[in-house]
């Protein structure tokens, strides 16, 4: 299954809008030239460099060998503001013992911001590895932990990405119960993790460990998927953090919960549709969106559906994109402009929009369908357009609106070709 995540252009300019407009809204937000400046974040990349990253199955090159290029790729594009480190798991120990097996973590290069002479030498440090020895997952995760935490700045942003070809090899020290632990510890720290070629228990494990800490899981095939997941991840972390709220959907709108301008998680069942309700005031324009993921083998051909409706269940306007087994995140979005209020007494008035989010994947019979895939739904109000500049702004993407204009511009267009075709007959036979 490849994952590298191409949704639609206008699904992710519209998401990173929503985001920005939740960053920046708030009451809290200060003033440009009181806002403090933000402490560095911090990325950990956690490279597994056990014996089994020798196998040469990715693009025709070792694991270790597609590593190695991801990880120069992603050195020389890491943010300035980023401090970033890089530590091992399997790199020196080759023995039998696995006590010792289970100790073999390094810090390879300390986190910090990148110069040039430090790009480099993060390089240079990179190149030297071989695939050696065990999978101490557990324990390298508690000393990158402790690596990002030296200073007890609660605000500064935290994330490990962790790229693994194999289960841990060090249990019972599970992966999973460290994770949970690290995020109950409360430091403001994501872990990221990315399976090359996995099988069903490493996909398994990895996910755990990501959804432990609000972190995200890739499956990857292709070098290039793997640079450009870990480019992605280090960018986030440069962005301001955005947490998502969990929001259970309900079976129908009338149950459905409440959503202000925000970002919001659940799981949804493989076909299942789920409702949620926003109140939208005169004269706001509701910006909604939707990603759905698929965190498991899945087949091929698939779609996810965003509907706009009223509350008894007339279609407003949809948003909808369909998949064909090449992407594991697929995104859609919407618009519902309102107008402005006739009369003060309407200003305060509110329209409830219900919206339901549909998906039409499938799982082969060997794949465990529960829990739910995951959603994130981002939902935003901002004022409507004073123009009509859109098509969104008419409502001709509302259902029957459009009917109704293509058959009145259909009418139009065979009245004028009969009267066009009778004048030239009758032209015609004067001839």
């Amino acid at each position: 299954m490849i994952t590298r995540q191409r949704p639609t252009a206008w699904a992710i300019a519209l998401l990173a809008a929503l985001t920005a407009g939740l960053v920046t809204a708030g009451p809290a937000a200060a003033d440009d030239g009181d806002e403090p400046a933000r402490p560095s974040p911090k990325v950990e990349l956690v490279l597994d460099v056990s014996g089994s990253m020798r196998a040469r199955d990715i693009d025709g090159k070792s694991r270790m060998t597609a590593a190695k290029q991801a990880f120069n790729e992603v050195l020389d594009a890491t943010p300035d503001e980023v401090a970033l480190g890089i530590r091992t798991l399997g790199a020196n120990y080759r023995g039998d013992d696995r006590k010792t097996g289970c100790k073999d973590t390094e810090l390879l290069y300390p986190v910090e911001q990148l110069d040039k002479a430090g790009r480099t030498d993060a390089k240079t440090a990179v190149a030297t590895l071989a695939p050696t020895g065990w999978t101490p997952i557990g324990p390298t995760l508690l000393k990158a932990a402790d690596d990002l935490t030296h200073d007890d700045d609660a605000e500064r942003s935290r994330r490990i990405v962790l790229i693994s070809d194999g289960e841990d090899t060090c249990q019972p020290l599970d992966p999973c119960v460290v994770a949970r632990e690290i995020s109950a510890k409360g430091i403001n720290l994501t872990i990221d993790t990315l399976g090359l070629v996995p099988d069903a228990k490493t996909r398994d494990q990895l996910s755990c460990i990501a959804e432990a800490t609000g972190g995200t899981y890739t499956s990857i095939r292709h070098t290039d998927e793997l640079s450009g997941r870990v480019k992605q991840l280090v960018d986030r972390a440069a962005d301001p953090v955005v947490t998502p709220v969990e929001a259970k959907g309900a079976a129908e709108c009338s149950a459905a919960p409440e959503l202000k301008s925000g970002l919001y998680t659940d799981r949804e069942k493989f076909g299942e549709h789920r409702w949620y309700r926003v109140n939208v005031p005169a004269g706001k324009e509701l910006r909604a969106s939707v990603s759905v993921a698929a965190d498991r083998a899945v087949n091929p051909d698939y779609g996810v559906l965003l509907r706009a409706e009223t509350p008894n269940g007339r279609e407003i306007v949809r948003g909808q994109e369909s998949g064909d087994g090449r992407t594991d995140v697929i995104s859609t979005g919407l618009r519902h402009p309102t107008p402005e209020a006739d009369d003060e007494d309407e200003e305060d008035t509110a329209k409830t929009v219900c919206l339901r989010v549909s998906n039409s994947f499938s799982a082969p019979a060997s794949v465990k369908t529960t829990p739910g895939l995951p959603v994130e739904l981002a939902v935003d109000l901002v004022d409507s357009p004073d123009e009509a500049s859109d098509v969104a702004f008419f409502g001709l993407g509302h259902g029957w609106w459009l009917l109704g204009l293509l058959v009145l511009t259909g009418f139009v267009a065979g009245l004028v070709w009969g009267w066009v075709s009778r004048w030239r007959f009758a032209v015609w036979r004067t001839n």
